[in-house]
């Protein structure tokens, strides 16, 4: 949900400000995850002003916590949800959002009810991506969550300790799950993307 206002946000700004947010939004896909990982762990480990203030006022601690986990994976597949969404709302023609204010619509109601429908392909891309690289992420969440059995140790990172101690078929278990559920999401994506392609039929000619 916070990709969608801002990309819709983004879509419309002046070009410094779309440079920008897509700058800030995109270093994810750059910066190695360790380093997203620590500054995380440096902002919200409850000696920082932050991480104090949090805890002290909502009685949350983010550090080694599934909490922790959420924000790290949320943050690092940004990008993933955040650009689909970006494109869609480029290509749609400013002439729909104009007719929908022309007819009383809100703001608020016009991106829910006029504009989220006509990207629906874009977002359905965005979540599926966003979750299936969520799944495999290694360096934040083991940064930012550690690997608690039964409260942070993910998959990604389960697979690490079984290696480690020359657990082979349970790695190959836990891969074999991930490299299915990606596959899955993959083909479901594509799918999502061609099926309307195909059942708008070829165009028509003009005579």
């Amino acid at each position: 949900m916070v990709c969608i206002p801002l990309a819709y946000v983004t879509a419309r700004a002046r070009l410094p400000v779309r440079i920008a947010v897509k700058t800030l939004a995109n270093l994810p896909l750059i910066l190695p995850p360790s380093v997203l990982g620590f500054y995380l762990l440096v902002t919200l480990a409850p000696s920082s002003f932050i991480g104090h203030l949090l805890e002290g006022l909502l009685h949350v601690r983010f550090v080694f916590t599934f909490a922790g986990l959420v924000i790290g994976s949320v943050l690092f597949s940004l990008p993933l949800m955040f650009n689909p969404c970006m494109a869609g709302f480029e290509n749609l023609s400013p002439t729909l959002e104009e007719v929908s204010y022309t007819l009383g619509k809100s703001r608020t109601r016009t991106l829910f009810s006029v504009l989220l429908p006509s990207i629906r392909p874009s977002l359905l891309t965005g979540v599926a991506m966003a979750f299936a690289h969520t799944m495999g992420e290694f360096g934040v969440v083991l940064m930012i969550g550690g690997k608690i059995p039964g409260k942070t140790l993910v998959a990604s990172v389960a697979i690490y300790d079984y290696v480690e101690t020359l657990n082979f078929p349970a790695a190959h278990a836990h891969a074999a799950l991930l490299l299915l559920v990606s596959c899955v999401i993959l083909v479901t994506v594509y799918l999502v993307n061609i099926i309307p392609v195909f059942s708008s039929g070829p165009p028509h000619r003009v005579r």
